[in-house]
């Protein structure tokens, strides 16, 4: 596969947007980026890390991407911080807040010390801003979930890590924090249109993906793809088809994978297939090989797309279903909202029959499904594409250097 360049965007983005880019850019040539997450693999930031950092290289900015170390008990209290933050109600100790800063002191000899800018993302490496070295360089925290109805005791402790930062970054206006003291910037995150799981691919292509797992290019079915997490809510997108299946002889097929970060979802996938099992027409397919590429086909050749997320940061998931003319039916919450115009480009729902409802409208009017879908794929095209978060991440790095308060809106 031929190395992607910024101006292959071009026909995508429009050249005026490469080219405020790479002027963007001018402003920070030869800067030195640290990246600093908690896994290569599995998720959205892994991805979103994948496919920016060689853009930011491309147009002069010296980018490397850090990876911290823990034990599963430290991912296993850090899945804990990620369930509390989204709301649900979660046992939080002090000795779980004791481990993790035990774990940030473990990893602080990975911080660039000649970094000019590091970038934090998500809770796991938050800690590690108690041991910058104030006023050498820009410290930027992005936050990739939905926090606006975090715990309370676990956002005491976090938030402080977070003002230790110059800036933080949310993905949608409902996440931001009053509680902050340092400016905070709203801007979604992307999918990059060349990448394996975004690319077009010929009919031969897809058959070939389809045709590993049983299943043919001229087939019907119902799919969702998200990781093994209850906040994904697996079992209600289970009841949904079942609901369906009374109206439609059509198969179900969910796609799920593990992060390196996540013990909890192994078992959140045996309680799955335990009910999965049970309802014929169904297929699970854990961990696909290639996962991309048969993201891509399966993504592609669905006729009826479901994230029944209860919570949700932002679901890239349904960014790559909209950008393959796919219209949508997403949990009525967090990034799936600023995504999805309801009635317009896709639907939301707020119950498992709502699921049902407009599956049975999709698969009963071919024709809405592809007005809908059309109108799904410009949506990603004018607003959720790489460039787009590029261009919004070099105007943070700028102004950054010019310290000031409040919620900056960098999605339009």
């Amino acid at each position: 596969m031929k190395k992607i360049k910024l101006e292959d965007y071009i026909p995508l983005v429009g050249e005026s947007l490469v080219m405020e880019i790479k002027l963007l850019a001018q402003q920070l040539k030869g800067a030195r980026i640290q990246h600093i997450n908690s896994t290569k693999t599995g998720g959205g930031v892994a991805e979103l890390l994948n496919q920016l950092i060689p853009l930011m290289n491309e147009v002069g900015l010296e980018t490397n991407w850090t990876v911290i170390e823990g034990t599963e008990e430290f991912f296993d209290l850090t899945k804990s911080f990620h369930v509390a933050l989204h709301g649900t109600k979660t046992r939080i100790t002090q000795k779980m807040f004791q481990f993790y800063k035990k774990t940030q002191i473990a990893n602080r000899e990975k911080i660039d010390k000649n970094a000019d800018f590091v970038i934090l993302h998500d809770p796991q490496p938050l800690g590690l801003s108690e041991f910058r070295q104030k006023g050498k360089n820009k410290w930027i925290w992005c936050c990739h979930i939905d926090i606006s109805e975090a715990s309370i005791r676990l956002w005491r402790f976090l938030s402080p890590l977070v003002d230790l930062v110059d800036g933080a970054i949310f993905h949608i206006p409902q996440f931001t924090k009053a509680d902050l003291d340092i400016p905070q910037y709203v801007m979604p995150p992307f999918i990059d249109p060349f990448s394996e799981k975004n690319k077009d691919l010929t009919k031969v292509e897809i058959s070939k993906y389809l045709k590993k797992y049983g299943f043919s290019i001229n087939e019907q079915f119902i799919l969702q793809v998200s990781r093994f997490d209850k906040l994904k809510d697996p079992l209600g997108a289970l009841q949904a088809f079942k609901i369906v299946q009374k109206s439609f002889d059509i198969p179900f097929v969910y796609i799920g994978n593990f992060a390196p970060d996540d013990p909890p979802g192994e078992r959140v996938y045996k309680e799955f297939i335990q009910e999965a099992n049970k309802v014929p027409g169904v297929t699970v397919i854990a961990n696909p090989d290639p996962n991309d590429l048969v993201v891509n086909a399966f993504q592609r050749s669905a006729s009826v797309v479901l994230q029944k997320s209860i919570r949700e940061g932002f679901g890239l998931v349904v960014t790559e279903a909209m950008w393959k003319k796919k219209a949508v039916i997403g949990g009525n919450t967090g990034g799936i909202r600023y995504q999805i115009i309801d009635e317009k480009t896709g639907f939301l729902v707020n119950t498992v029959e709502g699921a049902a409802f407009w599956s049975r409208q999709l698969l009963s009017n071919p024709k809405l499904a592809t007005l809908l879908g059309e109108q799904a794929y410009n949506r990603v095209k004018s607003n959720f594409l790489l460039p787009h978060y590029l261009r919004h991440l070099l105007c943070v790095l700028l102004s950054t250097k010019h310290p000031g308060r409040g919620v900056t809106y960098l999605n339009k």
